[in-house]
This record gives structure tokens, C-alpha cells and sequence, in this order.
């Protein structure tokens, strides 16, 4: 069964045919790279992030793809029939699965693997800690130090803007744990799916994962040093996220988030 028997997936697979040309001139390009995993970051409601990582992975043609979006249960049922994929996205928070179709026209034979935790886990790293909730890899994966000082307050205070000042600034520091946590399980997942399938291996995730300073590539660089990695941000504006490429794309039309959380 083919996932472009979904009919979102084959509009966006149509789109892909026109933009191999594009996606052909890259692999000439920043992607013709030795690298083993390759973290293509995103801004999550931007469909023109998404087409470019679509492009990215046609150049790529990586093995396997590790999602931020789905859980290991739901890229396993992904893989074992991609008709139910919108249907398993649908479940989730994530933007509609239009916006990620472009994606899964892209993967042709790649697997498609789930790192994202159940929310019941998320909950946890508040109680028990990353380091507990991860398990026998937390040192390796960095989990069971702290951070730099300095690190940690700036992340507090990006989590903090981020959230739109809505929730205390005291609370930050279990969000910055969470962030950790999800950073070393997508890190472990590529690794995994290296393991398993060769290189290469893509990670689709969220510009801040991505980032190189203190996101997946940071994790990946304790974890498995000898494992060559490359991360390219997809960002509306060139700001101070550091990634090995970036390339701007233009902004979504989208109404202020924090909007919500203001009075009359």
C-alpha cells in the first residue's frame, strides 16, 4: 500500500514532481553532505518550511525519518499502512496534516519513525525528573547534569516568552527539562534508526530542536560522537538560533498566538 494513495498525500506528491527540480539542484547543493542524520527544522504552521523540508528529504532520499509529531506507536502504524496516517495525525495538536503532506510525498521508501512521548510521560518529567523517566542512557544523553548557569537562564527565559508570559517564570525550569527530555529521545531515535537502516536519516522537527548550540545536534554530539550530523533551519527570519544552514522562508499569515492571553 502506498502512502500516496492518501489523497492529500498525492496532491502534495503532484506539487513534489514539479519541485524535483528544485530538490535535484539542492542535492548539488548544502545537501550534498557526508552527514549521517540531518535535523531539518521547522516553524510548525508554515507551509513553506514544510515544502522546503519536503525538497530536502527528495534530495536527502534518507533511509528512515524520525517525526516530532508522531508517537513510536503511531509511526509504527504509519509504516504498517499509510492510509491511516491523516487519521493518526488528526489525534495529535499538531497543524493539519495538509500543511505536512508535502513530507510523506517526499519519503518514497523511507520508514517512518515516531519519537514524540505520551503526554502521560511529559507529565512526568515534572514528578520524577528526565533523567528517571529516560532511563539507563540519561548520562550518556546528557540528562543527568545540569546546565550551564548562564544556559539554563536564557532557556527559562525563551520558554517563558514562548509560553507568552502566561504562566509563572518559576515554572520554566520543568519546561526546560521537558525540552531536554524530548531533545534526547528524538536524538536516541535517530540513532536508533541509524543503527538499524544506515544513513542517511532525517529528523523533522521544531527550530528549536534543531538548533546546533543546545538542541538534537548538541545531544547527538555526547551521545555519538563519531556519527556525523548536519543541522538546516527553516526560520522566518534570520535570528539568533545557530543551525550549520539556514534558509528563510517567507512568514505564515498567522494572527498573534499570545492574543489569547490578552484583556480588553
Amino acid at each position: 500500500m502506498s502512502l500516496k494513495s492518501n489523497p492529500l498525500i498525492l496532491a502534495a506528491a503532484c506539487a513534489m514532481t514539479v519541485a524535483q527540480a528544485r530538490a535535484d539542484h539542492l542535492s548539488n547543493g548544502v545537501f550534498a553532505t557526508e552527514a549521517e542524520i540531518v535535523i531539518l527544522g521547522e516553524v510548525h504552521d508554515n507551509p513553506d518550511a514544510h515544502k522546503e523540508q519536503a525538497n530536502a528529504i527528495a534530495a536527502l532520499r534518507p533511509t528512515a525519518v524520525v517525526f516530532e509529531m508522531l508517537t513510536p506507536e503511531g509511526g509504527m502504524k504509519a509504516n504498517q499502512d499509510p492510509d491511516a496516517i491523516a487519521g493518526i495525525w488528526a489525534k495529535s495538536d499538531w497543524p493539519d496534516f495538509a500543511l505536512y503532506a508535502p513530507i510523506f510525498a517526499a519519503l518514497d521508501s523511507a520508514k517512518i519513525i515516531g519519537a514524540a512521548a505520551p503526554r502521560e510521560s511529559i507529565r512526568s518529567v515534572y514528578t520524577d525528573g528526565s533523567a528517571a523517566l529516560f532511563g539507563q542512557e540519561a548520562e550518556q544523553y546528557g540528562l543527568t547534569e545540569p546546565l550551564d548557569p548562564m544556559q539554563q537562564a536564557a532557556r527559562e527565559t525563551m520558554q517563558f516568552e514562548a509560553h507568552c508570559k502566561a504562566m509563572p517564570l518559576e515554572m520554566m525550569a520543568g519546561m526546560v527539562d521537558i525540552q531536554r527530555y524530548r531533545d534526547a529521545l528524538f536524538a536516541r531515535a535517530a540513532v536508533d534508526a541509524l543503527n538499524r537502516f544506515g544513513p542517511p536519516i532525517a529528523v523533522v522537527a521544531g527550530n528549536g530542536h534543531a538548533r546546533a548550540d543546545w538542541g538534537i545536534p548538541a545531544v547527538l554530539a555526547r551521545a555519538a560522537p563519531d556519527v556525523a550530523v548536519k543541522s538546516i533551519g527553516f526560520v522566518e527570519v534570520d535570528g539568533d538560533m545557530p543551525f550549520d544552514h539556514t534558509h528563510i522562508v517567507p512568514p505564515a499569515n498567522r494572527s498573534d498566538p499570545c492574543d489569547t492571553f490578552k484583556s480588553d
